[in-house]
């Protein structure tokens, strides 16, 4: 695939897959991509009622659903510039980046909408209710009346139903902007990082060319991120839509029961997740039986066996016809991914950025190798900002047709991103070695020991989080060194007969234990437990920001 512009990349795809369906709620609606493009070419009616000009912005707030795409997809290609928006930000934070966007128009959920202040967006030409794309308000006083003549407008101008030949959706440039996509991450602070075309084209060739397996109109995908994050809206939404694929959105908490079922009911043929599913797998799963058999796993006729007996049943779980799991977004607990790759589960684990829209490296999972994040992708560039890139771990830099364009009205956060020569600093520490990316950690994370040496909280948390009943934990420093914040499975633990106190006696008294396999120079010299969650991010990194000790 070349994509020469994505917009009528999407408009080939529409009408070459006119009769196919195109987008489901997971046991709800399902449409076509006739019916599909039928709503965007209304959502093109309301936009022209209310003169939106190209480039003009349309802000989306709503949980993955049908009319998400489609309201989506109708700003892009009307030429507008949408603005989705997490629907996990708090009511405050959506007004705040509606009005920071400079959007004329909101889709939103009716779910949330009761929540915004209405006041706050009475400079909107309309909101949109996602469900059913009814008005909730407009400029337009009489919205009983609005609807009706929207319709009555595209029934005018399409008498005999629209037909595959009629779509002519907006051709995009290379360096214009697409979208812009607000990040929430680990430093709490959300900045518009604005996506021109050619990223999106070099995201969908990477995926159509160099990805696993080569997906086509017959493809079935389980979308589980939000799209509103760049990683599930190009890689379970977007790139689907340019091949004529058909995405079946979860619509509800993605919970690892409900994930599971609609594997089984699905059979999705490539799985696009974060890595916490999979270690959720793992612990509640295999763990417990991989402790069991450990001595015979590694037998070399008996245990070739077992590793493939167990890899058949965990490939049946995830669907079964799938060729590939494609993990991104977070690091993979180095155990977990050990253990999948000798019983030669076929994942792999990429990395990628919102700024890169998002994809930068990834390697196919026959050649993958234990703690790597791939290659480069092809139309972008790495280099490692250290004396010696191999060795020493320096600041991974990009160049490339992925890169965004800035941060939207922040000139200040721009300049700081990028190099004097241009090369996008992603804040990430990391070395190459044979070709292959080989991260350690965030920049803002790493800590300074007393003796010089650069700790990765991330490496130490790795250790503490295969301890049993830990189902997470954060490093972080404080006066008397580092203290390590654990989330403890009580209910496990209890069912197990383990009573809380005497769980958290036995997790500080394995303490010295942890410890050796800790770096000399980064023990851990206090535990401090948590019954709840830490709270995350929608890729479900923990926000870091809202954990630090004040030293």
């Amino acid at each position: 695939m070349k994509v020469e512009s994505v917009n009528k990349t999407l408009e080939k795809s529409f009408r070459d897959n006119w009769w196919r369906p195109a987008i489901s709620n997971y046991k709800g609606e399902t449409i076509n991509y006739a019916m599909m493009a039928e709503r965007i070419e209304i959502i093109h009616t309301i936009f022209e009622r209310y003169g939106l000009k190209k480039g003009e912005r349309v802000a989306i707030c709503g949980r993955n659903q049908v009319n998400w795409a489609v309201s989506f997809l109708g700003a892009l290609t009307y030429g507008a510039v949408p603005v989705p928006l997490l629907h996990e930000f708090n009511p405050e934070s959506v007004v705040g980046l509606v009005q920071h966007s400079e959007a004329r128009v909101l889709f939103v959920d009716d779910t949330i909408w009761p929540n915004l202040d209405h006041e706050g967006l009475k400079a909107l030409d309309a909101v949109v209710r996602l469900s059913d794309l009814d008005f909730l308000m407009a400029k337009d006083s009489e919205l009983g009346d609005l609807r009706a003549a929207v319709i009555a407008e595209f029934r005018n101008h399409y008498p005999y139903g629209l037909r595959a030949e009629d779509i002519n959706y907006y051709e995009d440039k290379p360096d214009e902007l697409a979208l812009i996509n607000y990040t929430s991450g680990t430093s709490g602070f959300s900045k518009g990082v604005m996506i021109p075309y050619r990223a999106i084209a070099c995201n969908m060739e990477f995926a159509a060319n160099v990805a696993e397996p080569q997906m086509d109109c017959n493809s079935n995908m389980v979308s589980m991120l939000p799209c509103a994050h760049m990683y599930g809206l190009m890689f379970e939404f977007l790139f689907e839509m340019a091949i004529g694929a058909h995405v079946h959105f979860l619509t509800r908490m993605p919970s690892p029961k409900v994930i599971m079922g609609a594997f089984q009911e699905i059979h999705p043929s490539v799985i696009v997740a974060v890595p916490l599913i999979i270690e959720k797998v793992y612990k509640s799963q295999l763990k417990p039986v991989a402790d069991k058999l450990r001595f015979f796993i590694g037998a070399p006729f008996i245990g070739n066996i077992i590793r493939k007996t167990i890899c058949k049943k965990v490939k049946t779980a995830f669907g079964g016809e799938f060729e590939e799991v494609i993990l991104g977004g977070a690091a993979v607990n180095p155990e977990v991914e050990k253990f999948f790759h000798k019983i030669k589960f076929p994942f792999t684990v990429g990395y990628g950025m919102t700024e890169c829209a998002p994809i930068i490296t990834y390697e196919h999972w026959n050649s993958a190798k234990v703690g790597s994040s791939g290659k480069v992708v092809p139309g972008c560039q790495i280099r490692i900002d250290s004396p010696d890139p191999k060795k020493i771990p320096g600041e991974v830099q990009v160049r490339g047709r992925n890169v965004f364009l800035g941060y939207y009205k922040n000139e200040e956060a721009t300049k700081e991103a990028f190099t004097e020569d241009g090369w996008f600093r992603t804040g990430d520490m990391g070395v190459i070695r044979g070709g292959r990316l080989y991260l350690k950690g965030r920049i803002k994370c790493m800590i300074l020991s007393s003796n010089g040496q650069n700790i990765y909280p991330e490496e130490l948390e790795a250790v503490i989080n295969n301890v049993p009943y830990v189902m997470d934990s954060l490093v972080v420093e404080d006066t008397s060194g580092l203290t390590a914040l654990i989330v403890l499975d009580y209910a496990t633990a209890a069912a197990d007969g383990i009573e809380a106190a005497e769980l958290e006696g036995r997790m500080k008294s394995r303490m010295p234990e942890i410890n050796k396999n800790l770096p000399s120079y980064a023990p851990i010299r206090k535990m401090e437990f948590r019954q709840e969650d830490f709270e995350r991010t929608p890729k479900k990194s923990i926000k870091r920001y809202l954990y630090q000790k004040k030293k």
